[in-house]
């Protein structure tokens, strides 16, 4: 099999440590923030909301750091495809790369309506489609002209989504404490927070509630994705990983603090976004039009990033013999076009399945998106554990690594456990079963597809 590394072909490293950055702060600020943090409230409570989130955070960090040692070392397009390729073994690259580019295919396609559907607030008499087809020609444009702008794209995107988190929580705060008035009640103080005790639904909750948090905090790896096209990527992607997880963190649990204080858990899970809601209590004029612009943008930039993660991914398994070798060319610009065309065909053929095979097809596909995310950091930690146990039998020294993970091997057999145990807490919830019942069985048949295709394929090379 060919590997990446040898590929004549080289994309481009026009990212700075800005877009790095940025695109990995962008893609976990997204809709999961906005909208679906009032479902976790609801669930769990205030409290058990935030442990959740602060477990969510502890598992990122490990993906993280564990991924910044591999993309160090090994930085190229297609990050833990490519990794767990050469680390675990090429059945658990083809898988891999397979699931993540399915999951993200989808939910690019998804969010084409989700944003259509926004604009309806505008524009109501206007189709949804025109809206789709409107924003899928945008996000191609921006993907096909050049890694550069697809990065610079994603910075501003980005850059109004955190804008909009760091004034809601510096609002929110102050409301809270009653140096805003709220629409005529007092100030909450904490106790919407702790009126109700810790635990209002007990800890069950929150074991159902952490599936729906990791997905939240999902999309900070599209920074090994982008790897392969960043400058200097022993100095960037350090530096990147330091930055992102505690601003990730502070963010998503200031802000779920905020939310917690002002709306009661009761209410937050029946809302359709608890983030309008506070700007309405606080009297913040056109609220609903402000945030439905700001969600807007976090739709778009999920599916920018995921159309660009979801591109690369192809590469690099045409690259590594797991897909046809037309995904792995690239145009005078350095963009595997042929791969971006199938990804967004994809991703509207998904759009389809949601009206036509809603109750099979979608339904497995949702499924496989859903515990796609979490397989993908078991496997990050457990590529960087077979590398680093294989550079010490090499007779390597960790000290002489430019980005090493600290606290070796508890670091990535913690985090292959917190993953395994989120498919335990995963159970607790009966609509979760499926889920997870059509997720692993669409998981087992790409392992038996790529063990009777490409061994036997070996097998039969081998033998002639």
């Amino acid at each position: 099999m060919k590997t990446t590394q040898e590929n004549p072909q080289k994309l481009r490293r026009e990212m700075k440590s800005r877009h790095l950055f940025m695109i990995s702060l962008g893609g976990v600020i997204g809709t999961g923030l906005f909208i679906g943090s009032g479902y976790a409230i609801g669930e769990a409570g205030p409290i058990g909301t935030i442990l959740a989130y602060l477990v969510g955070g502890l598992l990122m960090y490990l993906a993280m750091v564990c991924l910044g040692e591999l993309s160090v070392i090994m930085p190229v397009s297609g990050s833990f495809q490519a990794h767990a390729t050469k680390f675990i073994g090429p059945a658990s690259g083809f898988v891999i790369g397979w699931v993540y580019w399915l999951s993200w295919a989808l939910y690019v396609g998804l969010e084409f309506i989700a944003a259509g559907l926004l604009m309806g607030r505008w524009f109501p008499d206007v189709p949804i489609w025109i809206w789709c087809a409107v924003f899928v020609v945008l996000l191609f444009g921006i993907n096909s002209l050049s890694t550069k702008s697809f990065a610079e794209t994603e910075y501003w995107f980005a850059g109004i989504k955190v804008l909009a988190v760091i004034l809601f929580i510096g609002i929110g705060l102050c409301a809270m404490f009653g140096l805003i008035a709220m629409d005529g009640t007092p100030a909450p103080y904490l106790s919407n927070i702790v009126g109700d005790g810790v635990f209002p639904t007990g800890l069950t909750g929150v074991f159902i509630v952490m599936m729906t948090v990791i997905y939240a905090f999902q999309g900070s790896e599209i920074m090994g994705v982008a790897a392969g096209e960043t400058e200097e990527p022993e100095k960037n992607i350090p530096k990147a990983i330091r930055n992102i997880v505690v601003r990730i963190l502070v963010f998503y649990v200031l802000a779920i603090f905020v939310l917690s204080a002002i709306v009661p858990w009761k209410q937050a899970s029946v809302l359709e976004s608890p983030f309008v809601t506070v700007f309405d209590i606080v009297g913040i004029p056109y609220a609903a039009d402000i945030m439905n612009f700001v969600i807007l943008t976090a739709i778009l930039s999920v599916g920018n990033t995921g159309l660009f993660a979801c591109t690369r991914i192809l590469y690099s398994l045409s690259n590594d013999g797991m897909a046809h070798p037309v995904f792995g060319k690239l145009n005078k610009r350095g963009v595997p076009m042929n791969a971006l065309l199938v990804t967004l065909g994809f991703a509207l053929l998904s759009l389809l399945t949601s009206v036509i095979a809603e109750t099979t097809l979608f339904v497995l596909l949702l499924s496989v998106s859903g515990i796609g995310g979490t397989f993908t950091w078991m496997a990050i930690g457990f590529s960087q554990y077979r590398f680093r146990m294989q550079y010490v039998r090499d007779g390597g020294k960790p000290e002489d690594l430019k980005f090493r993970v600290r606290l070796f091997p508890f670091v990535p057999i913690l985090c292959i456990v917190i993953c395994a145990s989120l498919f335990v807490f995963a159970g607790f919830d009966p609509t979760q079963r499926v889920s997870l019942a059509l997720g692993f069985g669409f998981i087992g048949l790409c392992y038996l597809y790529y063990y009777l295709r490409y061994t036997r394929k070996r097998k039969t090379v081998l033998s002639q």
